[in-house]
């Protein structure tokens, strides 16, 4: 699969659980043990999904979140489409980092829809506090124009209708439509030509 149709990128600090969510999307399992393993510079995904009549190809970048690799993460949202911005639904100091991500973001890619995911919303069905408060977070996410959504890539709960979301709102917007659409046209032709061997 080396087409990529809608572009988006991960972001937020390190152990918020981005590896997992990706990993519960495209192959619908959860490790235990990711949370030890901190992604470098940035890991790439790919799965084609049907919203309708359109069958598109979504690739997501997971992106570090060390600080360390801030500078590196520029480099892997030129060009996103989409972002999903994480944080740890029961660490403030990841929630605070989640707000300097968007802000980064865009500066960088203003065009770019941003989506505010909380993860690990198993913790908080268990007895853990929210922090901050999940209504404080719809409160920002609303006030920049975003869509949230809490998820657990633990159980799965709401991380496909998370992508599916990103999904139909890429293929709501005509441009996007139109572009894929003159994509798929040039693929089918591609395939469909008979080229003589070489030699």
């Amino acid at each position: 699969m080396n087409r990529v149709d809608l572009k988006i990128v991960l972001l937020g600090s390190e152990d918020v659980g981005k590896t997992s969510l990706l990993q519960r999307f495209i192959s619908d399992r959860f490790n235990e043990n990711l949370p030890h393993q901190n992604t470098i510079g940035a890991a790439f995904a790919a799965k084609e999904v049907c919203v309708g009549d359109a069958k598109f190809v979504l690739g997501v970048w997971d992106t570090a979140g060390s600080e360390r690799y801030e500078a590196m993460s520029k480099i892997y949202y030129r060009g996103a489409k989409a972002a999903i911005v994480c944080y740890d639904a029961t660490n403030i100091n990841s929630w605070n980092r989640a707000r300097f991500w968007v802000r980064e973001l865009r500066s960088v890619e203003e065009e770019c829809i941003v989506y505010i995911c909380g993860t690990k919303k198993d913790l908080i069905d268990g007895g853990e506090a929210a922090n901050p408060d999940i209504d404080i977070v719809e409160k920002y996410a609303n006030g920049i124009q975003s869509k949230f959504y809490l998820t657990s890539s633990k159980n799965g709960e709401n991380v496909a209708e998370l992508f599916h979301e990103i999904s139909k709102d890429y293929i709501s917007n005509p441009n996007n439509l139109r572009s894929l659409e003159e994509t798929i046209s040039l693929t089918k032709e591609a395939k469909e030509s008979h080229c003589c061997p070489l030699g």
